[in-house]
């Protein structure tokens, strides 16, 4: 059966719950703290030298890293991973952008806010992120203004990944009160058969 290294409170690991659960695929999960360093353990860095989850381990003991990769992979051949040569590019555009211009500052918010103490030196770095993660949810909005989901050919991997952190937003701060055609999008990603909220 397949594994999954992760941690439930990782959006990046959340994308993984979320696409298994729409595809209706059986899979091991195994809890992996990274703040609790067991991302760090030889055991761990063995099988991943990054020492990030998710991780994904298939039966024959191959091991797939990087959240998008194996999102990637898990859809291939089914409706979450477009066929079609420029659908698939449009997906993979917007999967880039998730992890370089929407989760740097998204997700990051939303840790130092969630989970670092009111007097953490890090706390500093929130005005900054937030002023680049609206910048992100700008382009968000713009591309949801004109179409339902972020590829033509509908609901698929690109809007799981942006979904992830999106969702929990304002968690870190970001209001998205301004953001009518995001709001929207989250509803619909909600509605999608084989949804799962995140759990932690």
């Amino acid at each position: 059966m397949t594994t999954v290294y992760g941690m439930r409170a990782s959006g990046n690991c959340y994308k993984l719950q979320l696409l298994l659960s729409h595809l209706g695929r059986q899979h091991r999960w195994v809890d992996v703290d990274s703040t609790r360093g067991e991302t760090r353990t030889p055991e761990y860095l063995a099988k991943n030298p990054n020492g990030k989850v998710p991780l994904l381990e298939l039966e024959d003991g191959r091991l797939l890293a990087e959240s998008n990769a194996i999102l990637c992979y898990l859809a291939e051949g089914s409706a979450y991973l477009p066929t079609d040569h420029w659908q698939r590019a449009q997906a993979l555009q917007w999967l880039f952008f998730e992890q370089y211009s929407h989760e740097p500052y998204v997700a990051v918010a939303r840790y130092i806010a969630k989970w670092l103490p009111a007097d953490h030196p890090r706390q500093a770095e929130l005005p900054r992120l937030r002023e680049r993660g609206h910048q992100a949810l700008d382009v968000m909005e713009q591309r949801l203004s004109k179409s339902e989901f972020f590829s033509d050919g509908g609901y698929g991997v690109a809007d799981i990944a942006l979904y992830a952190y999106t969702h929990e937003a304002p968690v870190g701060g970001f209001d998205l009160s301004a953001y009518a055609a995001v709001r929207s999008w989250l509803q619909r990603v909600e509605a999608q058969p084989g949804f799962v909220p995140q759990s932690y």
